[in-house]
């Protein structure tokens, strides 16, 4: 396997790194290493060169040679995550941004800058948007939506399978968990082409990423509004009835945050399972011989190929001392994920099964730990479950090593997994229950009896699909802009 590019945004802008020649190739100020460029295209190799250098916790260069620190050990990466009086995610304490040294120009910036939102408050505030995201999750039925998710790896599947051939990247994996977060949030009739191409436009940093954002961002102001007039039994009505009283803004910045995440991280974590099943034999074979279920596949990825790779970033609150490194106040450290689950102190045989080990950093750790693993870990156990029961005889359609990754150094997203199989009949598809709508609450406790009004009479249109879109897959959209709500589980 070669990945496409390397650069810390995941474009294949040449721009982004120092031209072949340039001294930059070799070691950055202070003789440290960077994190970009040629010479990261590797970054396993970097951090473990950075692990043996200088220990578990380790200086390094971001892009445009900014220092930070890239916390390597799994016991130091849990600590800085589970202390919360010596790290912050408040950017806003960065002495890098504070005196100019990280500039608002650098590729970096969409990760770094501070907005008002539950990753990056801590405290009182903390509590509050947190307290109303877990509380909508708390809500999500877990039994409705795995029919949910088996439902609509039918349907994909569904568009590919009298093919006999796909791409399991881009008619599968970058689809599923759009399709079935956007009915968690209640608007399952914006799960089309165009979303996905959005979503994916952004996590990119294309030079349309902004215009992508801004139609994300339509699409979810929209159901705020609409879910703040006519409350229905789903995320978005829990989050905005939450007795922490969001406003607009902050449920719309919320929702973004929930489903971009969700989105790459379950993408991630499904085309990274389904690559290992198609070539890893013995891996296989313990699918199906039954020595290995789903579950504990997806938690075997979850130790070997974490979907987001590191995390930008935490901040020392005061001087203090993190794997033998003076770290000083406002200081910024590199949360290590993939790193930190390869530490040989952790895992000194990295052959070793670690089905049913669930202490990885994967989902990272303490307040701000992700909310919303079990949904990702459902969309994965009954997405790969499904497929593999629907097409058992999938096979690679090409060599291993001509598998191609678009990296960054938050992430290393498959650019494509094609498959063949002997062609199958399309299946019938079950319907989906219209659910009950969330009674509006008023001031004092009261409700309003409920009212339930057409499904068609709810929906609005989103924007016109781009040509990209309209010359996409032409199936998706009519079957899933059905005037139906929520999933109940019923």
């Amino acid at each position: 396997m070669t990945p496409e590019s390397h650069s810390l945004t995941g474009t294949d802008d040449p721009t982004l790194g120092p031209p072949p020649g340039c001294p930059a190739h070799g070691a950055g100020p202070g003789g440290l290493r960077r994190l970009y460029g040629p010479e990261a295209e590797d970054l396993g190799a970097v951090y473990e060169k950075l692990r043996a250098e200088h220990g578990p916790v380790a200086p390094a260069l971001l892009h445009d040679d900014v220092p930070i620190w890239v916390v390597l050990g799994h016991g130091e990466n849990m600590h800085m995550v589970s202390t919360p009086t010596h790290y912050s995610r408040d950017t806003r304490l960065w002495n890098k941004l504070q005196d100019g040294t990280f500039k608002p120009d650098n590729p970096l910036m969409p990760h770094i800058a501070w907005q008002p939102i539950c990753c990056h408050a801590e405290g009182d505030e903390h509590l509050r948007l947190r307290g109303a995201v877990t509380g909508a999750m708390s809500t999500i039925n877990f039994r409705g939506i795995r029919r949910s998710i088996n439902r609509y790896t039918q349907q994909l599947v569904n568009e590919f399978c009298e093919e006999g051939e796909a791409d399991l990247v881009g008619q599968f994996a970058e689809h599923l968990p759009m399709a079935v977060m956007c009915e968690i949030l209640g608007m399952p009739e914006e799960y089309n082409d165009q979303i996905v191409h959005a979503a994916r436009d952004m996590l990119k940093g294309t030079e349309t990423a902004i215009a992508s954002n801004a139609y994300i961002m339509e699409a979810l102001m929209r159901l705020t509004s609409r879910r703040r007039a006519e409350p229905q039994e789903d995320f978005t009505s829990h989050l905005i009835n939450h007795p922490a009283r969001l406003t607009d803004e902050e449920v719309g910045q919320h929702l973004r945050v929930v489903l971009i995440a969700a989105y790459e991280a379950t993408t991630n974590l499904l085309a990274n399972v389904l690559r290992v099943v198609l070539t890893n034999p013995g891996f296989r074979a313990q699918l199906k011989g039954g020595q290995m279920t789903v579950p504990e596949a997806v938690e075997q990825s979850l130790w070997d190929e974490p979907p987001f790779s590191t995390q930008l970033a935490y901040f020392a609150k005061q001087d203090t001392e993190l794997g033998g490194q003076r770290v000083r106040k406002g200081d910024g450290l590199l949360f290590g994920i993939a790193p930190g689950n390869v530490d040989p102190r952790v895992r000194p045989d990295l052959t070793a099964n670690m089905q049913g080990n669930r202490s990885h950093l994967a989902f990272g750790g303490g307040p701000h730990e992700c909310p919303g693993q079990d949904t990702g870990r459902a969309i994965a156990d009954v997405g790969v479950d499904a497929l593999l029961a629907r097409l058992p005889d999938i096979r690679l359609n090409c060599e291993e090593s001509e598998l191609r990754w678009r990296a960054s150094i938050s992430t290393r997203h498959l650019v494509r997994l094609p498959v063949r199989f002997e062609p199958k009949e399309r299946e019938a598809l079950e319907q989906r229950p219209v659910g009950r709508p969330l009674p509006a609450q008023r001031e004092g406790g009261r409700t309003t009896a409920p009212t339930i009004l057409p499904p068609a009479a709810s929906a609005e249109p989103g924007p016109a699909p781009s040509a990209a879109a309209a010359a996409g897959p032409q199936g998706r959209p009519g079957l899933l802009r059905r005037a139906l709500r929520w999933l109940s589980g019923r």
